[in-house]
């Protein structure tokens, strides 16, 4: 499960270069607001690779 401490390390792993990652599906996970935010700025970063953020919040 990602909780909102493992966003900063997907973040992290985002920025190495090269980072192979190119989906991220966090659904089902705990990843907090802040999280969520972190990761889509990453998304938006020209230099991050990631082709697809996915995140359907769970109630």
């Amino acid at each position: 499960m990602v909780t909102e401490k493992g966003c900063h390390y997907v973040s992290s792993a985002l920025s190495s270069n090269p980072s192979h990652l190119r989906e991220l599906d966090l659904s089902y996970n705990h990843p907090g607001d802040s999280g969520v935010k972190l990761l889509s700025e990453k998304h938006k970063d020209p230099n991050c690779k990631l082709d697809k953020l996915k995140y359907v919040k769970q109630e």
